[in-house]
């Protein structure tokens, strides 16, 4: 049984590092990558992953040999240690380094996404100048453009459910906000996510690469409707992005009446 049980152990390691091979053929991975920085997210997210496949590894082997080694039937009492000081010293410290170099490899990336100091300052949109506002609420996404004035909070917005448009190739900055409780906007693939709090406003940036109609989620659990609180991020050229802005316009004015 020894041979069996140690077996098993070892084809734990096996099984799973095979699985992370082939799941980017079962499609099994992440979905395509589209934004700017999402190249940096997916480095970050291998280094953590080739991290741990090694400590599991190296931890499952040697499960599986302890197994099968101390699993003999041995002659005489067994030798019972109260611990190394070392030992236990050793096996703080790597971890604790492990940490620290994977704290100071992300302060560039996470300084590029979250830091109001890199956003955008130059070009369409801003921070001081957003392309819109998104209102998460229980449970749905609501967009805020500007109106003719350029300016959020005015008399002349234009909203729209569910969907957001945004030109392609274009730093854009909108500022997210909550209705109620903690909401989270989170599209897969711009390895984009940012928790949405209520009384603040958090502005949010990023460069969409390609054309397209990606899934917005919420990745918080904001009640028993969270399920079902999901959006659509539309990507379009920029002479789309402007005749979709002027269709939404249209409706907006139009008080609910079709167009002729």
């Amino acid at each position: 049984m020894r041979y069996l049980f140690a077996l098993l152990l070892l084809l734990v390691p096996i099984l799973g590092v095979w699985t992370f091979v082939e799941a980017d053929r079962w499609q099994l991975w992440f979905p395509e990558n589209v934004s700017s920085f999402g190249g940096e997210i997916d480095g970050l997210f291998n280094l953590i992953m080739y991290m741990v496949a090694f400590t599991f590894i190296v931890t499952e082997v040697a499960l599986a040999w302890f197994v099968f080694k101390y699993s003999a039937n041995r002659p005489g009492k067994g030798v019972f240690t109260h611990g190394s000081h070392k030992l236990e010293m050793i096996w703080t410290a790597i971890p604790a380094v492990a940490l620290l170099f994977i704290a100071f490899s992300q302060m560039e990336t996470w300084a590029k996404v979250k830091f109001e100091s890199n956003f955008p300052k130059t070009g369409e949109y801003t921070k001081e100048k957003p392309i819109a506002e998104l209102w998460a609420s229980q449970f749905d996404w609501r967009v805020r453009y500007p109106g003719d004035d350029g300016v959020i909070g005015t008399v002349d917005d234009l909203e729209r459910s569910y969907e957001f448009v945004v030109p392609v190739d274009t730093d854009v900055v909108f500022h997210l906000r909550s209705r109620d409780v903690i909401h989270s906007f989170f599209v897969p693939e711009f390895r984009l996510k940012q928790d949405a709090l209520p009384g603040h406003t958090i502005p949010v940036w990023f460069r969409a690469e390609k054309e397209g109609i990606y899934d917005l989620v919420c990745a918080e659990l904001c009640g028993w409707g969270h399920y079902k609180m999901s959006g659509r991020m539309t990507v379009v050229s920029k002479e789309e992005f402007a005749k979709r802005m002027a269709e939404i316009k249209a409706e907006w004015y139009s008080n609910g009446k079709e167009q002729g």
